[in-house]
């Protein structure tokens, strides 16, 4: 999200997005390293090198993020996106239906959102307090 706020003016050093976020290089570094593999981001190097986002924020979604750091959305294991034939008790699950469709649910919301549209609401609310993954895996401001 700090990238995506902050990339119109080129490419954003490591040290900034630190500072922001209030996170040690070190972790960005791997964090980074982790969203280029992913190709979410891409690198720039140089004196002016720094981070971007890969492609523009209208076509990275929220649903998208969630899997790459989460994996598959799915409230419970057999009604896992990569699990198409979900498990042995299907045909007697009552609950099935229901955490399937909640499943289909979390990802049209998630999926229907994307980075600009949070870039967006952030700067309509005036904000420049964002959600950030802290070093312990947490998420905070």
């Amino acid at each position: 999200m700090d990238i995506a706020l902050n990339q119109h003016t080129g490419p954003i050093p490591l040290s900034a997005i630190a500072k922001r976020q209030n996170l040690s290089e070190g972790y960005l570094e791997q964090l980074m390293a982790f969203l280029k593999r992913t190709k979410l981001v891409k690198s720039v190097r140089g004196s002016q090198g720094g981070y971007l986002l890969a492609r523009p924020p209208s076509e990275i979604t929220v649903g998208e993020i969630v899997r790459v750091f989460e994996g598959p959305i799915a409230p419970v294991p057999c009604v896992s996106e990569h699990l198409p034939e979900g498990c042995e008790r299907a045909e007697v699950c009552v609950t099935r239906l229901v955490w399937s469709k909640l499943r289909e649910q979390i990802a049209e919301v998630l999926d229907s959102i994307t980075l600009e549209d949070l870039v967006n609401e952030a700067r309509r609310l005036g904000s420049s307090e964002l959600p950030c993954l802290q070093e312990n895996g947490e998420y905070g401001i």
